[in-house]
């Protein structure tokens, strides 16, 4: 029997092929609305459109009540909007990002002398340079007078003297931009707020904000309500803070020539949500912000480049579709697809000149959880930038590769170099610690030249992949043990060596809890949280060590680990943001000394010995209030 995205594909060429028969000339971009006069009678057919499927609903309902006792099933809510390198100094850089140039928010960076830690809705800087380890500031994460019940301030950005935290407020309603002054002294200052106008972004694996130069990135679903009198007050608007702020304070940032369409027609009883991606200009001390926005379906899974922000973007069924909006604030281009990608980490904008995705037959995109559901069989997916067009045209047959897999949960995947790497948990993720393991496979395929495709046998699940330089390590969990296994990325993909840590899971599971620091072209220090086999990560604790390994031409040997003290977390007085969404423990590596940020703890340890061993420890916990 066919799969999904083989049907799929099939139906999408002759879709293509039927919309071209008198087309020889297709656009390059996405035509915007000419003026707000044409997007808003564009609008005002939704409704109506809308209107008439609700009333027919309504009457089927009615003629069909009297022969069932079973109600109808309500309309499916609109799902639930998403989630998650510029440093001082690249080398220097404490974040694990994916694409280089490309930094992303996080829980910690560095400012010059001093490492900003952004926890439990409060900014703290303690000062590494010169050998010291000091507590220097702390300063609330909102503006000053504000209520932050309601509000969860996720992550941080910093570019020059500006510090950016990026939340998500229920109580207000949308993205909260809070800037503040950081000085050479750690000192802090807050600035201002601004709130930007969108639905909540998390994500369990992606991160809402980019840093591209002095470009403050986001990307943010809107739903727009056409049964609302005025459908333009969801639109994409930002507006400063103040104590009396009032929503007609929000002004708009896209106006209707920078709001474009494909020929796709919204799915009757369908959501209709506008994909924004708004760019801010933080050399500006009063920030400034434009936005782009495309109207599509509501799944999605975005990623963004260098250049580009992509957004990909699924229909009911498999049928789905790729947008690609320009960071300099040209137009958007689009392409017709198949299937949908796990995450931002099956996207590659590759060098060549190509898109390269990995996809699942079905999926929904990456909002909250959803990074780790969908099913099917799986593709690689292939198309050269240059294909991209007004959205009428379809990728074809042969830009899609079929893999093996079937792409259970929980999968993991990530482009190394040449390759590409998928494999999942396995079970489930459930550890298993009397029943035999199933091996369970690591899958190599070369992406340019999508040549034959490897099986690497593992003896454990695959919850985590990550470079090595130009290597690679597979991290997962056979019963109550955790595995790591060195992958030789060469002219073949081959295990290397394996170390097994006993009684240890991770304590973390989001891409910014790893971090490798290269010393040289093969060899290099792994820093990964952990816990012990019996513990589980939890939202309000801190993790019980950061493990560090030594990779010496890919063999793994252990260096120890810091660990945090035990007992109770100290009272804080936490007013905001009092569930660690985005992990609390992170491994440091600074002018070659080794940290480990433990909740509201930071170790620093020393390589004596061939061993990592603690040097000193400073709690920077805010006494309770």
């Amino acid at each position: 029997m066919p799969s999904a995205l083989k049907i799929t594909l099939i139906l999408s060429l002759l879709l293509s092929a039927g919309s071209h028969a008198a087309d020889t000339a297709p656009r390059k971009t996405l035509a915007p609305f000419a003026s707000e006069q044409a997007l808003g009678s564009y609008l005002q057919q939704l409704q109506a459109r809308q209107a008439a499927l609700v009333l027919k609903q309504q009457k089927l309902q009615r003629a069909t009540a009297q022969y069932t006792a079973v109600p109808p099933a309500p309309p499916a809510a609109p799902m639930a909007a998403e989630a998650a390198a510029k440093s001082a100094d690249a080398a220097e850089s404490v974040t694990n990002v994916q694409t280089a140039g490309v930094d992303e928010g996080g829980i910690v960076k560095l400012h010059g002398k001093h490492l900003v830690m952004l926890r439990r809705g409060k900014l703290f800087t303690v000062q590494v340079g010169g050998n010291a380890l000091q507590p220097v500031a702390s300063l609330d994460a909102f503006a000053p007078g504000s209520d932050p019940s309601g509000s969860w301030y996720d992550e941080m950005l910093i570019d020059g003297d500006t510090l950016v935290v990026i939340g998500y407020s229920y109580s207000r309603g949308g993205t909260e931009i809070g800037l503040f002054d950081i000085g050479a002294d750690g000192k802090l200052a807050y600035r201002s707020t601004y709130h930007l106008r969108s639905n909540d972004y998390y994500s369990s694996r992606n991160y809402a904000s980019r840093l591209v130069g002095s470009k403050l990135v986001f990307y943010s679903p809107l739903s727009l309500d056409l049964r609302r009198g005025d459908p333009f007050g969801g639109f994409p608007a930002l507006r400063r803070w103040r104590p009396d702020a009032v929503p007609s304070d929000f002004k708009r940032i896209a106006p209707a020539t920078r709001i474009y369409r494909t020929d796709e027609e919204p799915e009757p009883g369908a959501g209709l949500t506008l994909h924004t991606v708004t760019v801010c200009d933080l050399a500006r001390r009063d920030m400034r912000c434009e936005a782009t926005a495309v109207m599509g379906p509501q799944g999605r899974v975005f990623y963004v480049s260098g250049e580009s922000v992509f957004v990909w973007t699924t229909r009911r069924g498999s049928d789905s579709g790729v947008f690609r909006i320009p960071l300099d604030g040209s137009a958007p281009s689009a392409l017709k697809v198949a299937g949908a990608p796990v995450d931002q980490f099956s996207f590659l904008e590759s060098l060549d000149g190509h898109l390269n995705v990995l996809l699942r037959a079905e999926g929904q995109g990456d909002a909250m959880w959803d990074g780790a559901r969908g099913r099917g069989d799986m593709a690689l997916l292939r198309v050269p930038l240059a294909s991209f067009s007004d959205g009428r045209d379809s990728a074809p047959a042969g830009s899609y590769k079929p893999l093996p897999g079937g792409g259970g949960y929980g999968l993991q995947n990530r482009y190394v170099g040449p390759y590409l790497l998928y494999g999942n948990a396995g079970n489930g993720g459930r550890r298993q610690a009397d029943q035999a393991w199933p091996r369970q496979p690591l899958y190599a395929v070369r992406w340019a030249d999508a040549g034959s495709v490897q099986a690497l046998s593992l003896p454990h699940g695959v919850e985590r992949i990550e470079a090595l330089g130009n290597d690679a390590v597979a991290i997962g969990a056979q019963g109550r043990d955790l595995h790591f296994s060195s992958i030789r990325l060469g002219a073949q993909a081959a295990i290397a060596t394996r170390y097994i840590r006993a009684d240890a899971a991770q304590g973390e599971s989001r891409s910014h809890g790893f971090f490798y620091k290269p010393q040289t072209a093969s060899e290099g220090v792994i820093g990964l949280p952990i816990l012990g086999a019996d513990e589980r990560p939890g939202l309000n604790r801190p993790s019980a060590s950061v493990l560090y390994l030594r990779n010496s031409g890919l063999q793994l040997t252990e260096l120890g680990a810091l660990a945090a003290r035990p007992g109770p977390a100290p009272d804080d007085g936490c007013r905001a943001s009092c569930v660690d969404w985005y992990g609390n423990a992170r491994p440091l590596f600074l002018q070659g000394r080794v940290f480990a940020l433990l909740g509201y703890e930071l170790v620093e340890g020393a390589l004596k010995e061939g061993q990592v061993r603690e040097v000193r420890r400073l709690s920077y916990a805010p006494a309770a209030r």
